[in-house]
């Protein structure tokens, strides 16, 4: 199965409404071919849909371990699955040389952001495209604009939000696992 089959299977299992005009519009973007960064993990056609798929997978591993964190699957579908929407349309392309494997000068393509919609933090920019189409819960929403953790946040703001809301550390934990294992080039 593809990643952008497992994808549209996931998400046709979510129960919510707004489900599908959020699907139709992540059709009219580039989330199924977008990198997940421009050099940190995933810098490639599709990470960013593939980087979805890992911190859904991460966030389920986890809730087995800690069962007192209960949440709906929709939740964890909708989190994981939409944690990173504000890197849709978010990169551009440019000629760079960079060295190769061989120690040698090259012209290639890499990426770049190319911000269109300046709308600010990375996780308030995801929640707020979410809720253009999806209702989400207090847990929801927290889980999304808290999933960088102190990457973006006070530690005091995301260690309060962590303990109101226990699953939003989760989905902090399962995209840190998704980043710097799943997708860890140097490892």
């Amino acid at each position: 199965m593809s990643d952008k089959e497992e994808f549209l299977e996931l998400c046709a299992g979510i129960e919510r409404d707004g489900i599908k005009d959020l699907m139709e519009w992540l059709e009219g973007t580039d989330f199924y071919d977008a990198p997940a960064s421009t050099r940190y993990h995933l810098s490639c056609p599709g990470g960013l849909l593939r980087h979805s798929l890992n911190v859904y997978h991460e966030a389920k591993k986890l809730l087995g371990t800690f069962p007192e964190i209960q949440v709906s699957e929709d939740t964890v579908r909708i989190t994981a699955l939409f944690h990173d929407l504000c890197k849709v349309n978010f990169y551009g392309t440019e000629k760079r040389n960079v060295k190769n494997e061989f120690g040698r000068w090259e012209t290639r393509d890499v990426y770049t952001v190319c911000e269109k919609v300046p709308y600010g933090a990375h996780g308030a920019k995801s929640l707020s495209i979410v809720q253009n189409f999806v209702k989400l819960s207090a847990e929801e929403c927290v889980a999304i604009l808290q999933h960088m953790g102190t990457f973006q946040g006070e530690a005091k703001d995301v260690g309060s939000a962590f303990s109101a809301f226990p699953y939003a550390w989760l989905l902090s934990v399962a995209d840190q696992a998704a980043t710097y294992i799943d997708e860890n080039e140097k490892g």
